[in-house]
């Protein structure tokens, strides 16, 4: 295992994971022992300071129960995992633009708050304003759980600030979130497959990025899915990063069929 570094690393983080939960009812069940004893110990001598305290205690093990009951929602095998986040600007023009641009920023902030980090891997920048698409990597333990729910198409009713007769407008943009496939998966993809295209990127991303053919996008062509990277100025590594998109895209593919699968067979009885 230690020849595999990839491994190694998964499976230290699958290992951390585990510890976070032991070390937490650990801690419970010594805290809960010791507010007990606290407590008796305070009502034999009326003691209301430490009452008091022992209150205190009590409420900190609430807290830290809630956090593995919320935890407990996480049943997905993949919801440990990163994931990655495809937002796409729906019909509407420019107020849709802007629409999937709030929506990219508040992702951004709130995987920022939850200590996530994030790579903006594709933008496609509006005409006007907003973007038309966008592709973000979000690494941290319980990505994907968290954000596996955001999947789906998103509506804003507003009245439109890019209409001078600021009449009320309804933008849509879609969200896909979709778990990075651990390395431990193989998934064969048949290079005939495949079509790569390179190109230069676009928006801001400095000189270099801008001037030469860096940005990657691959269709699959069976499946018709199509992913592309654009922030690094790298090309080899671009593409790297689009191969581990697809196979996370595929992968989330099958499952789903196989859920769908599942579920005819269930009604079915």
């Amino acid at each position: 295992m230690w020849n595999d570094a990839k491994r190694a690393q998964d499976l230290g983080r699958e290992k951390k994971q585990l510890d976070g939960v032991v070390t937490t009812l650990t801690g419970v069940s010594t805290s809960l022992a010791d507010a007990r004893e606290l407590f008796e110990m305070a009502r034999a001598e009326d003691d209301d300071a430490t009452l008091i305290s022992v209150e205190g205690d009590v409420a900190a093990v609430e807290k830290a129960v809630a956090g593995l009951e919320f935890r407990r929602m996480f049943h997905l095998p993949q919801d440990p995992n990163n994931c990655f986040l495809d937002i796409q600007s729906g019909s509407g023009g420019t107020e849709a633009q802007d629409w999937a641009r709030m929506l990219e920023r508040m992702y951004l902030k709130y995987c920022e708050r939850k200590g996530f980090k994030v790579e903006l891997l594709e933008e496609s920048e509006g005409e006007v304003a907003g973007i038309k698409s966008a592709a973000i990597k979000v690494t941290g333990d319980y990505a994907y759980g968290h954000l596996r729910t955001e999947t789906g198409i998103h509506r804003l009713v507003r009245k439109s600030p890019f209409d001078s007769n600021a009449r009320r407008h309804t933008s849509f943009a879609s969200v896909f979130a979709y778990p990075e496939v651990d390395e431990s998966i193989e998934i064969d993809i048949n290079p005939a497959d495949l079509r790569v295209d390179v190109f230069r990127a676009s928006g801001a991303g400095g000189q270099h990025i801008n001037k030469t053919e860096s940005a990657v996008r691959i269709t699959h062509l069976p499946t018709n899915i199509v992913v592309q990277c654009q922030n690094d100025r790298s090309q080899h590594r671009n593409k790297a990063e689009c191969m581990a998109m697809l196979k996370s895209r595929l992968y989330e593919l099958e499952m789903r069929k196989q859920n769908e699968r599942k579920e005819k067979i269930e009604e079915s009885k």
